[in-house]
């Protein structure tokens, strides 16, 4: 089973770069299959992380960043693959 682990941050006004290259060099204790990273209009960053696991495993995830990096607590969600049909 695949499962994707979304992370999602908001940074402070004009910190955009700083929290998209704050989680760029973020490292996992073990590697996904797969990672991407994104930004969105007002400062927004998101981290997406595939796993070959079960979707109750405990994974790894990206840490909240220091509190005058964003302006709210990290979104998180997790999904499980349900195939290209």
């Amino acid at each position: 089973m695949t499962v994707a682990l979304m992370w999602e941050a908001r940074a402070s006004d004009g910190r955009g770069e700083e929290l998209l290259a704050w989680a760029r060099a973020q490292e996992l204790p073990r590697e996904p299959l797969r990672r991407e990273t994104f930004r969105a209009p007002h400062d927004r960053v998101l981290v997406i992380t595939w796993w070959d696991a079960p979707y109750d495993a405990e994974l790894p995830e990206l840490p909240e960043p220091h509190g005058d990096l964003v302006t709210r607590a990290v979104h998180r969600w997790r999904f499980e693959s349900v195939g290209d049909g």
